[in-house]
């Protein structure tokens, strides 16, 4: 079945055609309508679990770090890094993409839940493993945003998931099913898609973290067949056994056990670089992939164009494995961060 991009596009020139014989829920459902749906519930739950903490409880935050080491009294599960970064200085606060609590990677708005040593990561430190990979993590997240919105209400998008970040990879990843048989993006088209991406870096949105019970998740992504069959998997790997943790960017809902990095901003020149078709055991999907640089970090044209050429290869990160009941996948992004 051949369609025109007109019939197919959003307010965006993209060019898809060939659709597939199947459609979810007959087209009546809009990625606009369920985007909708899922930003509310995570509201009404983040409200809900704020409204269990009736005391405020004082907490010791030991600060390792520039310009000097503290202890700052802040509220058990209510203060955050962020909070943490605000009585420090605002370098801090502008360059922290993640912090560090007793050791562990920790999301910047993140409430902190005990006394604890923190310490802030960013991405000119000697050793910014930890920063890069929240960064890559969050790039697939934002390109995730893009794809579920840059369609016209007749593409009925479903993403799936994205691999374990891997900056030597060359490509930060997301596999989605777009109900198309065929896509080969112009460049204009990927110029439009690396545009939405840079306007998510300007919205400054924030990555808000929540931990939620499984039948809440199931709820919550019940119009996404990958995340319900990913779901119970997920929630049977937590620490609790029935809980998934969610993350909210702007008005985009996702799964994923993150660390994130604070917000979009600290994302800088970015490119959406190529789409590949791939298969799984549950049919084709599209692996959309793009490089980025944190912002503040340049290249002249030269540079950033090999990183581009590199990006356009197939990234070999995990081929998604739609979990079954009978059987766990191997481990992926979504599952373990």
């Amino acid at each position: 079945m051949q369609t025109t991009h007109r019939q197919l596009l959003l307010a965006t020139p993209l060019r898809l055609c060939c659709l597939r014989q199947r459609f979810y829920h007959k087209q009546t459902l809009t990625n606009a309508v369920v985007q909708k749906k899922r930003t509310e519930l995570f509201s009404k739950e983040a409200k809900r679990q704020a409204a269990l903490i009736t005391d405020i409880e004082k907490i010791e935050v030991k600060y390792y770090g520039h310009p000097e080491d503290c202890t700052l009294i802040m509220n058990k599960n209510m203060s955050t890094p962020f909070n943490c970064a605000q009585h420090i200085n605002q370098m801090i606060l502008e360059r922290s993409v993640v912090a560090e609590v007793d050791g562990q990677v920790w999301d910047m708005h993140r409430p902190l839940e005990d006394n604890c040593g923190l310490r802030f990561l960013h991405f000119r430190q000697n050793d910014p493993y930890y920063a890069n990979k929240a960064f890559w993590r969050s790039a697939s997240l934002m390109l995730g945003a893009v794809l579920e919105s840059v369609f016209k209400d007749n593409i009925y998008v479903e993403l799936c998931s994205f691999p374990s970040p891997n900056v030597r990879s060359g490509s930060f990843v997301y596999d989605v099913d777009l109900k198309i048989t065929k896509w080969e993006p112009t460049k204009e088209e990927l110029r439009i898609l690396s545009g939405e991406m840079v306007k998510l870096a300007m919205a400054s949105h924030r990555f808000e973290r929540l931990e939620v019970d499984a039948n809440l998740a199931l709820k919550i992504f019940s119009d996404n067949h990958f995340k319900r069959n990913q779901i119970p998997h997920i929630a049977a790997q937590s620490s609790s056994g029935n809980t998934v943790v969610v993350y909210r960017m702007g008005t985009f809902v996702e799964i994923s056990c993150g660390p994130m990095i604070s917000n979009t901003s600290h994302l800088g020149k970015v490119s959406v670089a190529s789409v590949h078709p791939i298969e799984t055991n549950d049919g084709q999907l599209f692996r959309v992939q793009g490089v980025a640089l944190p912002r503040g970090f340049m290249l002249n044209h030269f540079s950033y164009g090999l990183l581009e050429k590199r990006a356009q290869r197939l990234n070999s990160g995990r081929i998604p494995v739609i979990p079954t009941v009978e059987s766990l996948p191997p481990q992926q992004e979504l599952s373990a961060a």
